[in-house]
Parts: structure tokens; C-alpha cells; sequence
């Protein structure tokens, strides 16, 4: 099994408000061709307006609450509320309307990716998936707890049913704590810190940075984790898609037309009503 280096680490800049949501920042760099099949990664604080009713076609949104509670809503009727450690999963497909707001209006902390899908996948049904972090089967060494929420990690299968292959696990490590986490070798595959330090391979990581590991080759691949400080970090893999990418706003399609298309039914109410 070939270990997996850290290609590139990514500063995350200082977070700024907007209109949504308290404060917000980039996680990773918003061009998706650098990071296929990841489109990007935000971390957004807000207990004020939050993300009132949107629409989304063409991907799928991963939201990880750090911290406080979040509520969401869809215009099926669905509604529910996530807390820290918890995960939701929306499959956009065709299309889907929903908003995701602070809970009571109190603080929330959250990190949501858009993972892509292929041109085959991006009409599939909308789909919402939650799980609770203390349902996800976790794996552990001494010092180190990984909860795995979609893919593998050896015989331990994530709850979370994908589209496209992907591996979402949240880690926790004591200081001095080592964790070896397999990864497909042909994934695209990062980490981001939320706190503490770790060290991959003689290359440091730490708090508030983005550890972007080298390309993989088909095969067994495995990325050894230190903590050299207790450390809490989310992974994300997935397999890349190398096909066009064009988004625009909430739609994320392989051509323009199809970005007009995604328009054009939203505003007829293809999507359904707003509540």
C-alpha cells in the first residue's frame, strides 16, 4: 500500500460577513478544475438570515455542523435538525428547493462541499440524507477516533448511499496519536483542520489549513496521520470526473446551455413552490 504525501497546503483566508450568514470563508480555491471532482468547500458561522429558500440542480452538498444547530427545511415537506458532528447529504440531481437556517436563530458553525456529478448522474433524483455523528461507525487506535460517513475505511462502511464513490470521515486525534487512513489510490483526496496540528510524512499541517494530497495511482493507497497537537479534521476523497464544468450560482451543469435550462425551470417552477 503506497502512502500518500501532501501535495499542497492551501492558508484559508480571514472570514468576512455577507449578506446570508455571519461570517464566511473560502476553504478551498474556487476554480473545480484544480480540485475535480470538488467544486469547493466553505465554512460559514451565522445565527442572523442564514440560507433562505434556493434552489440547486447538477451536484451534491455535503454539510458538516461544527458547532451549534442547524435547521433545514425542503419544499417536500422535510424538516429537521442537524448538531455538532452531525452530517446532511443532498443529492441535487434534477433539482431540489430547500433552505438551511440557525436553528432557534442561535450561532451555528458549518463546513458545506459541493461534490460534483457526472454528466449521467446530474438529473438523478433529489435525495436528503441525514446522519447523526454518533450513528456513524466509527474506527479507532489508541489516541485516534475516525466516524465514517460515506465510503470505506477497511471492513467499516460508511451509512451514507453515493452517486459517485466518495469517502467522508471525520478524525479526531489525542496529541502524539498516529491514524492510518486507506484511500482508494486513484481519489482525489484532502483534509481540512479545524483545530490542532498534524504532521503527514515530515510536512506539517495546522489549524484553519487545507492539506491537498498528491495524485494517486489506481491501487491500495493510505495517508498516516500524527497529531502533534490534539487535532480535529475532516477528509474528504472522491474519484475524479474529468468532464466540463460549468456553474453558475446554485447550478453546476457541463455546458451553458444546460445552465440556461437550469434557469429557465426554476423560474417556470419546475423545482416546486416555495413554501
Amino acid at each position: 500500500m503506497s502512502g500518500r504525501r501532501i501535495d499542497r497546503v492551501f492558508d484559508v483566508g480571514p472570514s468576512t460577513p455577507t449578506e446570508q450568514v455571519d461570517r464566511r470563508r473560502d476553504v478551498l480555491p474556487g476554480e473545480p478544475t484544480m480540485t475535480d471532482p470538488f467544486i469547493f468547500l466553505s465554512e460559514d458561522w451565522f445565527s442572523r438570515v442564514g440560507f433562505e429558500w434556493h434552489p440547486h440542480r447538477g451536484f451534491e452538498t455535503v454539510t458538516y455542523v461544527v458547532d451549534g444547530a442547524l435547521e433545514h427545511r425542503d419544499n417536500a415537506g422535510g424538516r429537521g435538525v442537524l448538531v455538532a458532528g452531525d452530517l446532511q447529504w443532498v443529492t441535487a440531481g434534477r433539482g431540489v428547493l430547500h433552505a438551511e437556517l440557525a436553528h432557534e436563530r442561535r450561532p451555528v458553525h458549518t463546513l458545506q462541499l459541493w461534490l460534483n456529478l457526472p454528466a449521467a448522474k446530474k438529473r438523478v433524483a433529489p435525495r436528503y440524507q441525514d446522519v447523526r455523528g454518533t450513528d456513524a461507525p466509527a474506527v479507532s487506535a489508541p489516541g485516534a477516533q475516525a466516524r465514517v460517513f460515506a465510503g470505506r475505511v477497511g471492513e467499516v462502511h460508511g451509512p451514507i448511499d453515493t452517486h459517485w464513490p466518495a469517502l467522508v470521515v471525520d478524525v479526531r486525534l489525542d496529541a502524539g496519536a498516529r491514524f492510518t487512513l486507506p484511500i482508494p489510490g486513484e481519489y482525489a483526496a484532502f483534509f481540512f483542520l479545524l483545530g490542532g496540528a498534524v504532521d503527514v510524512a515530515g510536512r506539517s499541517v495546522v489549524a484553519a489549513q487545507v492539506g491537498w494530497l498528491d495524485a494517486g495511482a489506481p491501487g491500495a493507497s493510505s495517508l498516516e496521520l500524527a497529531a502533534t497537537q490534539p487535532a480535529h479534521l475532516l477528509f474528504y476523497a472522491s474519484a475524479p470526473i474529468r468532464e466540463p464544468i460549468v456553474a453558475y450560482g446554485p447550478f453546476v451543469m457541463n455546458r451553458r446551455d444546460e445552465i440556461i435550462e437550469a434557469m429557465s425551470d426554476f423560474r417556470r417552477g419546475a423545482f416546486g413552490k416555495t413554501p
